[in-house]
């Protein structure tokens, strides 16, 4: 979460007008993330989340807001949106599509052991499950197309060695066949700060905006990849195992998705090392703006292609 476009008190203060939750006693930034601007909103009567959505259509928000509804009605610890007096979820706010979401309880585990792994994949399968029933239906907004796209635009800023890691990884992943691997709506950004612990316990699952229809094992991949990975890059047995059991527990994983693993890990690595590329090499302004090291991502996709199929999996 970051900021990029300002609101001032008293436009907030408007605005909520239309929605049945008080009066504004506090407004804050959130300088975290690097994809819409987000503040902290105290009202008379709760505590909110409020974004301002600076790059996704119009058009593709309600999926979103009406998924973490569809999930929070199913007993997901989500962010619920808040709608208005007119019963809409998404609004608009200094010129920008705004929505106001639930905020919730607890704080990030920066250093998880496996016991709070295998809560995640629980989890995990629980979003999956869930989502199996939503009715809505949008393509994984940085899947195939959108790696290909943003590769284009960050390879001339890389040096020749990260081009051909990058060239060769993208024909390598457009040979990959995933009919076989199990569908649904996937968070698709499960990384440890987007998770709330509440004591020992879940408290909430936060950051839904890039989600969307893709392998449920891409999911998996993308957390594991934060989760469970040392500090060399590479990932740990224990935890990898962990977090996989917790999945496996609520929804099996099957024999293509075992046979995919090494590749999914790879896919979920190349997103975000494009991702971060973007951001640092493409920056957007803004008011407060957190950018992540793209070589993070680059050196973790480097050991899981050394690896090869020798990585984790269920015990």
């Amino acid at each position: 979460m970051s900021v990029f476009t300002p609101v001032t008190p008293d436009a907030l203060d408007e605005w909520l007008s239309n929605y049945a939750i008080g009066h504004l006693v506090e407004l804050r930034g959130i300088s975290e993330g690097v994809q819409n601007s987000n503040f902290f909103v105290t009202t008379s009567l709760g505590r909110y989340v409020l974004t301002l959505f600076e790059t996704l259509p119009r058009a593709e928000l309600p999926f979103y807001l009406h998924l973490m509804a569809h999930l929070a009605r199913h007993g997901l610890p989500v962010p619920a949106p808040i709608a208005d007096l007119d019963n809409e979820y998404l609004g608009t706010l200094s010129g920008k599509p705004s929505a106001l979401v639930r905020r919730l309880s607890g704080g990030a585990d920066m250093a998880p052991d496996a016991a709070r792994c295998t809560k995640v994949g629980t989890m995990m399968a629980g979003l999956h499950l869930a989502g199996q029933r939503f009715g809505r239906r949008q393509i994984n907004p940085r899947g195939p197309e959108w790696r290909a796209i943003t590769a284009q635009a960050v390879r001339p800023y890389l040096p020749a060695d990260e081009q051909t890691l990058l060239d060769t990884e993208l024909a390598f992943q457009a040979g990959i066949d995933t009919a076989a691997l199990p569908e649904g709506v996937i968070h698709a950004d499960l990384f440890r700060d987007n998770l709330l612990w509440d004591g020992d316990e879940v408290g909430g699952v936060i950051d839904f905006y890039f989600a969307g229809n893709d392998a449920l094992l891409f999911d998996l991949a993308v957390t594991a990849n934060d989760w469970c990975t040392d500090a060399d890059g590479h990932l740990d047995t224990t935890r990898t195992r962990a977090l996989l059991a917790g999945y496996h527990a609520e929804r099996p994983l099957t024999e293509a998705e075992h046979a995919a693993w090494p590749a999914m890990l790879r896919a979920a690595a190349l997103r975000f090392w494009l991702s971060r590329a973007e951001d640092f090499h493409l920056p957007r302004d803004g008011e407060m703006v957190l950018v992540k090291d793209p070589n993070e991502y680059r050196d973790i996709l480097r050991q899981r292609i050394a690896a090869g199929d020798a990585l984790p999996w269920l015990d």
